[in-house]
């Protein structure tokens, strides 16, 4: 709420400019969702830790820190680096068995932090 109410801040009355960020913020995750879904079936670690790291900058603007966690963690599966420790190196199998829960975990998340930006998407 902290990072957002900044954002809100910098708007003008009709609000288009947090409107426009939300939007964009939406179509960010959705499209980076099933491209993460790909790569995951693609047992692509380099593209998942990649689009991990996309989605968690994208939140962080928008301060929906949830989503920004689950994704740093994500990032640092894909390079199999135990997001924990950040030293200890996993094997390929073992990174997307952690990721797979990761990605169900992300997806509710951002659909608990759409709900709460929806009435700004249109303001």
């Amino acid at each position: 709420m902290v990072a957002f109410g900044q954002i809100l801040e910098l708007d003008d009355d009709d609000h288009g400019f947090s409107s426009s960020m939300v939007e964009e913020y939406f179509t960010q995750a959705q499209a980076t969702f099933k491209k993460m879904d790909d790569a995951f079936v693609n047992k692509d670690l380099m593209e998942l830790s990649s689009l991990g790291h996309f989605l968690k900058g994208s939140s962080a603007s928008i301060g929906v820190v949830q989503v920004e966690h689950t994704c740093e963690e994500i990032q640092h599966l894909g390079k199999q680096t135990d997001p924990i420790s950040k030293e200890a190196k996993l094997s390929a199998e073992d990174a997307l068995a952690k990721i797979m829960p990761l990605l169900s975990r992300v997806k509710t998340e951002y659909k608990a932090a759409a709900n709460w930006l929806e009435p700004y998407r249109n303001a």
